[in-house]
């Protein structure tokens, strides 16, 4: 059985092309064409692991080097997607290019080419501001920024070739996931970055805002779970969440807490969100995907996110990883 993970040098893609390899399973990667050949996260992974997997480059918004890529692929799962939610307000096409016209470019190989089983990525922050708690994969879509709206069309879509193709759709929709390797955008990194480079005033956009939140290993283990499932799941949209919210404020003081260092907070503005478009609280309802896949978070409750937090910061507290990590990470 071979799977083609696109976005496979990214944080949940590299995590996933490590699983999988582990598992067993035959991986070709699709990584985005750089000149340097950078190739991400994957340079992260162990050499040896490595040399079972075809690591490919192309663009993602060319139909033909996805219809290449796709070929003699049992799965596809695609990670590929631009994900920066402030950029997504000064370049909304980009997004759009990417993850809508390719996931069509993705969907259109995937019939081409016979695919067994297609996992499209969505996210939680096609829902918005909670209307209601938890949140079920059938509370109402509210796109509040045009990274989101992107990602309601691409599931839109995506269920589209389902109806209208019979195309073996499956989308999960990840909550905020976290852990070693994560972008410097994201909120724990940038976090830790800051703390643990000494930075007595650590600079964030707003702290109100409650999130809930994944291990990275918990969301791999979806996707596995979801690969391997041997249920129909064509046209179902499973939530992956550990249905525990927490607050931006929160997430400081445990990590003051574990690093045993003291820092200030100062609100920068080029972070903060504004009102209208600010997402103000996220907490999932995991119920369906537990039912479903027998999936259940290992990192549950404030107590797994503690032990999920610990690894990572141990993992950025790697001079080189910190070192690296800081380079990305614009103050």
């Amino acid at each position: 059985m071979r799977v083609l993970i696109t976005g496979s040098e990214g944080f949940i893609g590299s995590h996933l092309l490590e699983k999988l390899v582990k598992k067993g399973l035959k991986v070709r990667a699709f990584t985005q064409y750089h000149f340097q050949n950078n190739r991400g996260c994957i340079e992260d992974i162990d050499k040896k692991l490595l040399k079972n997997v075809e690591v490919i480059s192309g663009d993602l918004r060319d139909p033909f080097e996805m219809n290449l890529a796709t070929k003699k692929c049992d799965y596809v799962v695609n990670l590929a997607a631009l994900i920066g939610i402030p950029y997504s307000f000064k370049a909304p096409k980009n997004y759009f290019d990417t993850n809508v016209l390719g996931t069509m470019n993705i969907l259109e190989a995937s019939k081409k080419n016979n695919v067994k089983k297609i996992i499209l990525t969505s996210t939680s922050e096609v829902y918005g501001t909670a209307q209601s708690i938890p949140i079920k994969e059938d509370h109402p879509l509210n796109s509040q920024s045009p990274y989101a709206a992107s990602k309601i069309s691409s599931d839109f879509l995506g269920l589209s070739y389902f109806y209208s193709y019979k195309l073996p759709i499956t989308i999960l929709r990840p909550f905020n996931t976290f852990g070693p390797r994560q972008s410097a955008r994201a909120i724990i990194p940038s976090i830790l970055i800051q703390v643990l480079d000494d930075k007595k005033i650590i600079e964030l956009g707003n702290l109100s805002p409650t999130r809930d939140f994944n291990y990275i290993d918990d969301t791999t283990e979806a996707f596995y779970k979801t690969l391997s499932s041997k249920s129909n799941l064509n046209g179902k949209i499973f939530n992956v969440c550990s249905r525990y919210e927490i607050s931006i404020s929160r997430i400081c003081y445990l990590i003051q807490k574990i690093t045993k260092k003291q820092f200030y907070i100062k609100k920068k503005l080029l972070r903060t969100r504004s009102k209208t478009t600010e997402v103000q609280r996220l907490l999932g309802d995991n119920r369906k995907i537990i039912k479903h896949l027998k999936w259940k978070p290992k990192y549950a409750k404030e107590k797994g996110f503690i032990e999920g937090l610990k690894k990572t910061i141990s993992w950025f507290k790697n001079n080189e990883n910190l070192s690296k990590y800081k380079q990305s990470y614009n103050l």
